[in-house]
């Protein structure tokens, strides 16, 4: 991901002005990483070791979007929602 792409979700789903790592954002930039890998991996059979990267970082985001649902449930579905994610 680009820097520049990378800035711009980061402005999308921070909470306040100096934030950059609240789990809104995080949540953000692991599921474009995410998408990314699930492109390549459709065209990359048999590169398991990607996979294996994939697999850590969607239960990564898991476990962000449970602490997130845990503590603040109308974030948790603004997130989800804006992100066309499905629990």
């Amino acid at each position: 991901m680009e820097t520049q792409e990378k800035t711009k979700k980061i402005e999308e789903f921070r909470i306040h002005e100096h934030d950059t790592g609240s789990a809104d954002v995080q949540i953000a930039l692991l599921t474009e990483r995410i998408n990314r890998l699930t492109e390549h991996l459709q065209n990359n059979k048999k590169d398991h070791s990607s996979r294996r990267g994939l697999i850590i970082m969607v239960s990564k985001r898991r476990r962000l979007l449970d602490y997130l649902h845990e503590t603040d449930i109308n974030r948790y579905r603004a997130v989800t929602k804006r992100l066309n994610l499905r629990k």
